[in-house]
């Protein structure tokens, strides 16, 4: 297991609208820009394994020169080649993050020195969530699964531990950048679970996520 002391002081950032990055997840990506194709060779040659995801901010017109200021740091465990280059990538999600100062040079990709100070539970235990009404819960995300035209696994739901649960619809669900940060900012698991029961009665009701947030 990673420890604090283990964690690199300037992390490349991959700046993805909507692709949230939590602690203990997994992350599947596909690369095939060559900056990010780069930044994964780079990133094999480092004992940390470290990518941070971050999510651009502001307008479509510039908005991956904007970022958030908190990501999360996802270890390379697992990649294949595709015939044409392009890799097909997982992260492990080890710990989330601020950005800092920006750090120039000679990469293609962007790199940040980072603070991870405020984060120590990231690289700790799963966490429980005490005040989880599960079957409630399930109740609701049935109505948005029928709402949202999806279908799942019903039987692993319900025996998944609460925070492969909350942790795994967060990244999955189809919910607007910013509401995806708001996610990923939770400062606990409980915290968590009620934004998501929020986004999506939110959604059920018709209503505009991002108007929510705001």
């Amino acid at each position: 297991m990673m420890k604090p002391a283990d964690l690199p002081d300037i992390l490349p950032v991959f700046p993805l609208p909507g692709a949230l990055m939590l602690p203990r997840a997994r992350l599947p990506l596909h690369l095939f820009e060559p900056r990010y194709l780069a930044m994964f060779e780079d990133c094999l040659k480092c004992k940390d394994r470290l990518i941070g995801m971050v999510q651009p901010c502001g307008t479509p017109e510039g908005a991956e020169d904007r970022l958030h200021s908190i990501g999360c740091a996802g270890r390379l465990t697992q990649f294949s080649e595709m015939e044409d280059g392009r890799y097909m990538i997982t992260l492990s999600g080890m710990s989330r993050f601020r950005l800092c100062k920006e750090v120039t040079g000679f990469t293609a990709y962007r790199r940040f020195e980072v603070d991870w100070s405020g984060f120590d539970r990231d690289l700790g235990a799963a966490e429980t969530d005490p005040d989880f009404a599960r079957k409630s819960f399930l109740s609701l995300l049935d109505r948005y699964f029928l709402d949202q035209g999806l279908s799942t696994d019903w039987d692993s739901l319900k025996d998944a531990d609460d925070e492969l649960l909350i942790n795994s619809l967060s990244m999955l669900l189809n919910f607007d950048p910013e509401e995806k940060q708001a996610l990923l900012e939770a400062p606990s698991l409980t915290t968590r679970r009620e934004t998501l029961v929020t986004l999506m009665e939110y959604a059920l009701r018709g209503g505009n996520g991002q108007d929510m947030l705001q």
